[in-house]
């Protein structure tokens, strides 16, 4: 069983940044590929960033490809995005979520049901 807690996540003005942290509860994170999603009030879960298990590989979403960086540290069991330039758009509660490695055959995916286990989400709103 693998519990993520989130954090980082508040207000900003559009054009700001925000870092947000997802730690994990188990010292093998390295087996775990990580996601972000979001959803936004009324709206479905929207994928945002993946990043395999050793970190080599990410995907983005198309709306947030070269504002958003995705990263992980293993030995520390926490997995960050890193949010720029940051929009109206992009308000929403951010959830991370992990997926054994094994399970992805390779694959990166953005789609929630290929994530096993959740964080609580925070929240991130982008207004001035």
């Amino acid at each position: 069983q693998v519990q993520l807690v989130e954090s980082g996540g508040g207000l900003v003005q559009p054009g700001g940044s925000l870092t947000l942290s997802c730690a994990a509860s188990v010292s093998n994170l390295e087996a775990y590929y990580i996601g972000w999603f979001r959803q936004a009030p009324g709206k479905e879960r929207e994928g945002v960033s993946c990043i395999t298990s050793s970190g080599t590989r990410t995907y983005y979403t198309d709306s947030v490809l070269g504002r958003f960086t995705i990263s992980r540290d293993n030995a520390k069991a926490t997995a960050i995005l890193q949010m720029n330039s940051l929009k109206p758009e992009d308000t929403a509660v951010y959830y991370c979520a992990a997926v054994p490695s094994y399970r992805m055959r390779g694959r990166l995916s953005l789609s929630g049901s290929d994530y096993e286990y959740w964080g609580q989400g925070t929240q991130v709103t982008v207004s001035s």
